[in-house]
């Protein structure tokens, strides 16, 4: 089968870790009898310094046009002085909304070999570390009305949280069906002791639970969401909540697998048209150094190959070669240990190439 990703290296280490994705996709192709073909477009700063604009209309075409899209990171220091609508970052909202991606996938996974890793006490992960976060991707806060203001204090700034019935129902279902996928388990994550949003949000979410029975199911606060996966983390499977809680809360369980570049992710809609892309930023300070860890960047491409081409054993044959790299002692920099084979960004690329 022949395939067509459009791929946005974008800015900082995004690009070295985009070329370690496309050596594990090309690997896929010549074991599996697939073709990848890519097609660069800019996004994000370099966007900005080649356009004007952080998301070139030809970027959304292209995209649209594609089987799927593959991104590495957005931003740094150098645009951070910008208005807000010229920000590299909102080039990554726009592509979100124009695709219309409205659920991000993000996996939390502990890796055997990376257990020494993991920041929490051993017996607190003595079971392992295996959950899927489902994050509302195109409401909340970060699309509401925003905007500055006099007031009583002098100038104020405010931002606007508001979700509908239909996008809290939307994005519901999605996590329903995952997790129907997995272990039957989804905690929806609010915080409806104080905000309206959340209100309706539990309101929707238990009339969705009556439809999945199967599922068990559970509300949970978000200071308490975050104090367990400190606490607990085991007893989450599937976790459902809003943009921003989403946001933050990956983050932190980012950090418990033991390195916040080992975590792919999926942003998804209605279709099979999807983007993928690590959930760390652009780390600029190490850009050019061949010291980024590209195995986040990796993973979301054997994400593409699941949710968006269906293709499971390729899937599996990426996260497999991911596997096995770790378990034969090889490590980029952020992930170091005594005995450790420490290697630079695409010596890591090409040890899972081979692998897989």
């Amino acid at each position: 089968m022949k395939y067509t990703i459009a791929v946005i290296k974008g800015d900082g280490i995004g690009p070295e870790i985009v070329n370690e994705a496309m050596k594990a996709l090309d690997a896929v192709g010549k074991r599996f009898s697939h073709s990848f073909e890519y097609r660069q477009v800019l996004m994000g700063g370099c966007a900005l310094d080649a356009t004007g604009e952080p998301l070139p209309e030809e970027t959304v075409n292209i995209c649209k046009s594609s089987d799927s899209v593959l991104l590495g990171a957005v931003g740094g220091p150098k645009w951070d002085t910008l208005p807000g609508d010229k920000r590299p970052e909102k080039g990554l909202l726009g592509i979100r909304s124009a695709l219309g991606l409205y659920a991000n996938l993000r996996p939390a996974v502990l890796f055997e070999p990376l257990r020494d890793a993991c920041p929490l006490k051993p017996n607190i992960v003595s079971e392992g570390l295996d959950l899927l976060m489902v994050r509302e991707l195109t409401g909340g806060i970060y699309f509401g009305e925003r905007g500055r203001r006099s007031g009583k204090g002098g100038e104020e700034a405010y931002d606007t949280e508001s979700y509908s019935a239909y996008e809290i129902e939307r994005i519901g279902r999605t996590a329903f069906d995952v997790a129907l996928k997995r272990k039957s388990r989804l905690t929806s994550i609010d915080k409806a002791n104080v905000l309206e949003s959340s209100r309706l949000w539990r309101e929707v979410m238990h009339r969705l639970s009556g439809e999945y029975p199967q599922v068990e199911y559970e509300d949970m606060l978000v200071d308490n969401a975050a104090m367990q996966l400190v606490r607990n983390p085991g007893r989450f499977d599937v976790v459902v909540t809003s943009n921003m809680f989403g946001d933050i809360l990956s983050d932190e369980a980012s950090m418990i697998t033991g390195s916040i570049g080992m975590l792919p992710s999926a942003s998804i809609g209605v279709g099979s048209l999807g983007l993928y892309e690590p959930i760390h930023g652009s780390a600029p300070d190490i850009a050019g150094k061949d010291i980024a860890n590209p195995l986040a960047t990796i993973l979301s491409a054997a994400m593409m190959l699941r949710y968006s081409f269906s293709l499971t054993d390729e899937a599996n044959a990426i996260e497999n070669a991911v596997y096995k790299a770790l378990t034969n002692g090889y490590r980029t920099s952020d992930l170091a240990s005594e005995g450790a084979k420490v290697v630079g960004t695409r010596k890591m690329g090409t040890v899972v190439a081979e692998l897989i």
